[in-house]
């Protein structure tokens, strides 16, 4: 295979790449939204009743869930941003190199566009996940506090 063959189907694929990358990336800021409604959830009522009536094994488990789901969404959203960046930029500089300006503008604003989606996805699973450590870390002091005051 020359390399002009396997250029071209590098760019096909990639091009492809790009309704996905923009499906999973408005897929993952509903899941933002969502993570962080059972966040509030979480530290107004479910930590406080789990305080009072859980174990320790059970907080532990559900706090290392729900940690790792946040986690997931501060590290994969922007990684699916910088993805939709780079797709269009491709397509819209060779578009800029034929006089295309139009094509340039909205490949630079779809650009623009999935680098703030995956930042903000970015930004709210990293600062869900560091709550959520330090109230699910507070919860289980105050269980072995618990534990220890009844034996």
């Amino acid at each position: 295979m020359s390399i002009d063959i396997l250029s071209q189907i590098t760019h096909l694929f990639v091009a492809w790449l790009l309704a996905p990358v923009l499906l999973l990336l408005i897929a993952a800021v509903a899941l933002a939204i969502w993570e962080a409604g059972i966040g509030l959830g979480e530290r107004w009522w479910t930590l406080p009743r789990l305080q009072r009536v859980g174990s320790a094994e059970a907080v532990a488990a559900l706090g290392r869930r729900r940690i790792e789901r946040a986690d997931l969404l501060a590290r994969v959203g922007p990684m699916l941003g910088l993805m939709g960046t780079l797709i269009p930029l491709g397509p819209g500089l060779a578009a800029l190199g034929r006089g295309e300006l139009e094509v340039l503008a909205e490949a630079v604003t779809v650009a623009f566009d999935t680098t703030v989606m995956g930042l903000l996805i970015g930004i709210v699973g990293f600062i869900l996940a560091r709550l959520r450590r330090r109230w699910y870390d507070q919860a289980l002091d105050i269980l072995e506090m618990n534990d220890r005051a009844v034996t």
